[in-house]
């Protein structure tokens, strides 16, 4: 595996995208700066947006992320990545289908990562939060 900046958030999107959570995590360095914390920490149908610290919280994140989704249709797709030192950001389009109703959603996103030592250590997400948990609170 790469330790440069592009060469990690490559690997990073690979593993996300194969749903392999553990190895997602051992991308990230034992203390991360996390920020997705819209709607507030503890909204049920949201749970994964909360706070996040460490490498053990990536992989529950991932996993919850998933439980709620069906990973199958899961159509996310990124269109830029911009890289500058050990700065990254990610540009794309959020596409997944809620598991409990089958409610299908898109929101575009912007994720900032910081890579130092060949580790992930800033992990922050931009999205259309509110169109994720109305999705999220849709009922059948």
């Amino acid at each position: 595996m790469s330790s440069d900046t592009r060469g990690v958030v490559e690997e990073l999107l690979r593993r996300m995208a194969e749903g392999d959570h553990h190895r997602t995590a051992q991308l990230f360095a034992e203390s991360i700066d996390w920020h997705l914390n819209w709607p507030v920490e503890g909204h049920p149908a949201v749970p994964w947006i909360r706070p996040r610290s460490s490498r053990a919280d990536v992989t529950d994140h991932f996993q919850s992320l998933e439980s709620h989704h069906v990973p199958e249709l899961n159509g996310t797709s990124v269109t830029q990545i911009l890289v500058d030192g050990t700065h990254a950001v990610v540009f794309g389009k959020i596409a997944q289908t809620v598991r409990a109703s089958g409610t299908a959603y898109t929101s575009p996103f912007a994720l900032h990562l910081t890579v130092e030592d060949g580790l992930i250590t800033r992990y922050h997400v931009y999205e259309d939060s509110l169109t994720v948990a109305l999705a999220l609170s849709t009922q059948t």
